[in-house]
């Protein structure tokens, strides 16, 4: 049986932070993405000592990841299908991508410049997204909400930078950004 092609190459068309969960993000030029803590200066950037830790105390997954992405194409699609205008900054995911398809790379490993980060879960839309920008974002960006992902190996994303999937068999490369000194 045939393997399915690598989706992509794309492009990461901008970045977004926001300070404080809740807070509108802004649009920045380039990103720290560090290991195992997520973009320095975003609400979702892990502070504490380690990597972020993958459970909460009930045993349930955080839900908390490093990096989210979603397809301007999928914000293309949510205009035109749906009539709902959702700028890139509305959309409260980090990264906006252009000429890659997000979903099949749940479970993949893959490089945006010389940053490398794994794909989760869908970013599926929830009602706090809805409550935030508006009504009707969930049944229009159902299944295309974009990627949680998490960062593997660190660096600086910069809009522009190549978004490209590694084949299966890659071995990850090593951390070279430290964690943050408390």
């Amino acid at each position: 049986m045939a393997q399915e092609p690598l989706p992509g190459p794309g492009r990461v068309a901008s970045l977004h932070l926001a300070a404080r969960n809740g807070d509108p993000t802004f649009r920045v030029a380039r990103a720290r993405a560090v290991a195992g803590h997520g973009l320095a200066g975003d609400r979702n950037y892990w502070a504490g000592e380690g990597p972020r830790p993958r459970l909460r105390g009930t045993g349930r997954p955080s839900g908390v990841c490093d990096v989210t992405l979603i397809e301007a194409e999928a914000l293309d699609a949510l205009a035109r299908e749906h009539g709902i205008t959702l700028t890139p900054g509305e959309c409260r995911r980090n990264l906006i991508s252009r000429g890659i398809r997000l979903n099949p790379l749940v479970d993949r490993e893959f490089r945006i410049g010389a940053v490398i980060l794994r794909g989760l879960t869908l970013s599926e839309p929830c009602t706090r997204l809805e409550q935030l920008v508006r009504p009707g974002l969930i049944r229009g960006l159902l299944h295309r909400g974009g990627l949680r992902a998490e960062v593997l190996h660190g660096g600086i994303i910069q809009a522009g930078d190549r978004i490209l999937p590694l084949p299966h068999d890659a071995r990850p490369i090593p951390p070279t950004v430290p964690a943050p000194s408390p």
